[in-house]
């Protein structure tokens, strides 16, 4: 069933978006000016309402809430657990992000079936954001302002990471890209697209604190995992499976490298 867009965006997105289409045409400056002005009436203020609630609700086949789900710092504990993620988790036996760790509580703490909650996780354009979007925004706006420190401690980690830079730096696909070959050197754009150099940590920190972020051009909040899909997308490679551990390894491998900097997401994106 198709997600109803909410009267945001089905009414002042529009108008907005064909605004600010015609000031990026001539001065790519005026996104952070307008950012700036934003202040803190980010619309994923909505989200993030949307996220405590479901967080809060009895679902699934076993009518519980996700409150006891351990996010890393012991169940129902939430604040800062997001800037410690990706990390090891025993009874999972792997390193999990944030989206991963959520289906793994949905699963076993609600009982909802894998393949059907990871079949359709994202919203389209316009749609009325999806659960995971909105419990990804809400459980990262409980991190806020928490320096990002993921950890490195456990061998699992260690090698989550490694594989990340591997998959970084790797040249795939019929136009041979790698995720490097957008974000391994500083001052570089696409377009109106600034690329920050993710291989350093003051790159890493300009970018990776602002996921999950709420997208103005298509009216909902997106994800880290839904962004390193998209960037997927682009290179033509296969798409990114929600929770595999490419798109794990990849997000703890700039994860780690913003370590240090400040977390604040749910971010405001062009």
């Amino acid at each position: 069933m198709a997600r109803k867009p909410r009267l945001l965006t089905a009414l002042a997105m529009p108008l907005c978006g064909l605004t600010l289409s015609a000031a990026f045409a001539q001065d790519d400056s005026t996104f952070s000016e307008y950012r700036e002005m934003f202040g803190d009436d980010n619309p994923a203020v909505f989200v993030i309402d949307e996220g405590a609630a479901i967080w809060s609700e009895a679902r699934g086949p076993n009518e519980v809430s996700l409150e006891q789900c351990d996010l890393g710092l012991g169940p129902g504990k939430m604040e800062g657990a997001y800037a410690q993620l990706p990390r090891y988790f025993e009874d999972a036996d792997r390193v999990m992000d944030l989206e991963t760790r959520l289906i793994h509580c949905m699963v076993e703490l609600q009982g909802f079936d894998r393949d059907e909650i990871t079949a359709d996780p994202y919203s389209g354009r316009g749609e009325t954001d999806s659960t995971l979007e909105a419990l990804a925004a809400y459980v990262a706006s409980e991190s806020e302002g928490k320096t990002i420190d993921i950890p490195q401690s456990h061998p699992a980690e260690k090698q989550a990471y490694t594989a990340g830079e591997a998959l970084f730096w790797h040249r795939a696909g019929p136009y041979d890209f790698a995720c490097a070959t957008c974000h391994r050197q500083d001052d570089k754009r696409v377009r109106l697209q600034d690329l920050p150099n993710l291989t350093t940590a003051e790159g890493a920190r300009s970018s990776y604190p602002d996921w999950p972020a709420y997208r103005i051009s298509q009216g909902v909040v997106r994800t880290m995992e839904w962004r390193m899909r998209n960037c997927m997308r682009q290179q033509r490679l296969p798409m990114l499976k929600v929770g595999s551990e490419a798109a794990v390894s990849i997000i703890t491998y700039m994860g780690v490298n913003a370590n240090g900097g400040t977390m604040a997401a749910p971010g405001l994106k062009r």
